[in-house]
């Protein structure tokens, strides 16, 4: 598995075709990481896309091969830089993205920073409305004892950290404004049940999408609901890729 010097990002490409890079949870280490059992949900994926898409997927943040990010100097704005070096070490000049949940929101960065996005696909992470300050206070709330699912892919519990740097650095990002100038095809997908409670705080997932959703649509966002999903439909390739799918096959020639 290749790494990129600049960033030291461990990645993974696979497939033919039109580039795609493929967020967070969908590393490159999936399986790696999250057990054999697991590998139906990769296929799921795979085989899926890679008939037609050239699809990349990397170990980010500090995951997997990767190397280590001190967990303070994880912001939007290095987030943004390393995902870019490691799409052109991988040969992707211009690219589709598609993450879920903090790999949406990352996506939405990059959106919102580069011309290099030919279409973004967010799942399970409103565009508008977004709860940074929940979750900044939810993540800050769990530093001293992070769920064992976030230490299932972590490397050490002082690892948790990032999350705060990154959602600290999104505090005063101007969303709507930023938002509005997304020129590329945009999707965004979820769990029509996919409402969260981090550490108590409610994380309106679902709800604030829909509450958005004649603005995202007029913005020219196409907006999917998958009824009676949670936020973990991301789990579920043989509902999710399908409409993903047929998104992209016609807004990318």
């Amino acid at each position: 598995m290749p790494m990129d010097p600049s960033s030291g990002v461990h990645y993974v490409v696979q497939g033919q075709g039109q580039p795609l890079l493929i967020g967070l949870p969908l590393m490159a280490s999936f399986t790696e990481l999250f057990g054999s059992e697991m590998q139906p949900v990769l296929d799921g994926y795979v085989n899926r896309l890679t008939d037609r898409y050239r699809v990349l997927r990397v170990d980010y943040p500090s995951i997997g091969g990767s190397r280590d990010i001190a967990p303070e100097s994880l912001t939007a704005d290095r987030v943004c830089a390393d995902l870019l070096a490691v799409a052109s070490a991988a040969g992707f000049d211009r690219f589709a993205y598609w993450g879920y949940s903090w790999g949406a929101a990352v996506g939405l960065q990059l959106a919102a920073r580069t011309d290099r996005l030919t279409a973004l696909v967010m799942g399970g992470w409103p565009p508008l409305g977004a709860p940074y300050e929940g979750i900044l206070q939810a993540t800050r709330l769990k530093q001293a004892n992070p769920e064992p699912s976030s230490l299932k892919v972590l490397r050490s519990k002082d690892q948790y950290r990032q999350w705060e740097a990154y959602y600290r650095s999104m505090l005063d990002w101007p969303e709507a404004e930023s938002v509005a100038r997304i020129a590329c095809p945009k999707m965004v997908c979820f769990g029509g049940e996919g409402d969260l409670a981090e550490a108590g705080i409610p994380i309106r997932i679902a709800s604030l999408i829909r509450e958005h959703r004649t603005a995202l649509e007029q913005l020219g966002w196409v907006v999917h609901e998958f009824p009676g999903q949670g936020h973990g439909v991301c789990m579920a390739p043989e509902l999710v890729v399908p409409p993903v799918r047929s998104f992209l096959d016609r807004v990318l020639p």
